[in-house]
Formats: C-alpha cells, sequence, structure tokens
C-alpha cells in the first residue's frame, strides 16, 4: 500500500498503518523533526549524526529493539539520509564520504556498501528511494545507469518523480517492505509507480511496469 499525507500529521499515518508491524519511535534528532534526512538505516542498525544528543540517542536505545545496532558517526557529510540511500543488504553512498564512515556503514547495517551518483548528483538518498523489493531513482536517469545499478542492487528500479514531478525521490517519501508514504502532491501515476515497483499491490504483478513506463513516466512534468 501507498498511501499520501502531509507532513504535520504523517506520525499518526505510521502509527495507524504500521504499529502492529515494526516498532515505532517518537523522536527527534539534533532537536529536529527532519529525521529522514539526518539519519540512514535498516533492520540491523541505525546510523545518527554527530549532532544527535545523549539524551536522543538514550531514547533511541531504549525504544528500539535490542538487536538494531545504534551507532553516532562523526562525518562531515553530516545529513545522513541525504548521502546515503540502503536497504537491508546493499548500500549506495556518497562519494566523498570518509572511509571510516563507510566501514561504519557496513559493519552496522550489515551491507556491501558502493560510492555511487545518481543521474550525476552525488546526494544518492535524495534522489532514490530504496527497499528489499526495489526502488526509484532521479527522473533523468539514463536507461544504462538504471540497468547497472539494478544489477548491483538486485532489485528492479524505475526513473520517476515524487510531489507532482519533483525529483528529489528520497526527500518526498519513505518506503519499507509493508508500504510507503509520499508527500502530499503526489500524483496517482506517480503513487501508482511507487506501489509497482515496490510490489506493495497484492495480486498485481510489479513487472506491469513495462520499458515504455520506464522511459516515459514523467514526461509530462519536464
Amino acid at each position: 500500500m501507498a498511501v499520501r499525507t502531509q507532513f504535520e500529521n504523517s506520525n499518526d499515518v505510521f502509527e495507524a498503518e504500521l504499529q502492529d508491524i515494526i516498532p515505532i519511535c517518537r523522536t527527534q534528532i539534533a532537536g529536529t523533526r527532519i529525521i529522514g534526512r539526518l539519519t540512514a538505516g535498516n533492520r540491523k542498525g541505525l546510523l545518527v549524526p554527530t549532532s544527535t544528543t545523549d539524551q536522543e540517542l538514550q531514547h533511541l536505545r531504549n525504544t528500539l529493539p535490542d538487536a538494531v545496532k545504534i551507532q553516532r558517526i562523526e562525518e562531515r557529510l553530516s545529513a545522513l539520509g541525504n548521502v546515503i540511500v540502503t536497504n537491508d543488504h546493499v548500500a549506495l553512498i556518497h562519494p566523498d564520504l570518509e572511509r571510516e564512515t563507510e566501514e561504519i556503514i557496513a559493519d552496522v547495517l550489515g551491507v556491501e556498501v558502493f560510492r555511487q551518483t545518481i543521474a550525476d548528483n552525488v546526494l544518492v538518498g535524495s534522489y532514490m528511494a530504496l527497499s528489499n523489493q526495489g526502488g526509484i531513482v532521479h527522473p533523468k536517469t539514463p536507461i544504462q545507469d538504471q540497468d547497472e545499478l539494478s544489477s548491483l542492487l538486485q532489485v528492479p528500479l524505475v526513473a520517476g518523480s515524487i510531489n507532482r514531478g519533483s525529483a528529489v525521490i528520497g526527500a518526498g517519501m519513505v518506503v519499507n517492505d509493508w508500504m510507503a508514504v509520499a508527500g502530499l502532491d503526489t500524483t496517482a501515476t506517480e503513487l501508482s509507480v511507487i506501489e509497482n515497483v515496490f510490489r506493495l499491490v497484492e495480486g498485481r504483478n510489479s513487472s506491469a511496469i513495462g520499458g515504455d513506463l520506464k522511459d516515459t513516466m514523467v514526461e509530462s512534468f519536464y
């Protein structure tokens, strides 16, 4: 299932749809609510920036399951959600992240790590959304790059948009293996692509996203 919501009531949507499936933790990072842009994680671990306060870190450790590793990272590129995109198996990272940061990502999240760009953009976390089932990348990502990334990640990918044509995919939606939550301006076409590539529609084949749609789904916005 994929749903649209406003930022102001997104917490209520998460709790209504997911609280019986996975743990949900209300928190702040560095005193702000932009959790997704400052953190990166999967079912094995959570990475937070050095600006995370001791109280916030302790709250996370008290709330999340013990099996989830939580690590504060000293990294110049501290908006971790913008420079890391990951699922439970593979992470793509900003080419200029510190080598030590790369090692921490691999260890805490238990993933293979690759330095990549998305449509020549270094902010891989901003221009891509990824789950264990599939991914959406910047609408200008060439087909050859999509195929190479898909082979690397071992999941299907499409070039798409969010919030009525925005290329900043990662900032406009969150997704896991159960549901996706997108910005309120996301169109029905964009929502349909999300549901298909992430295999969120029961009884429908995700392969329904064919080559023509893969090439042209956002042409009306550009």
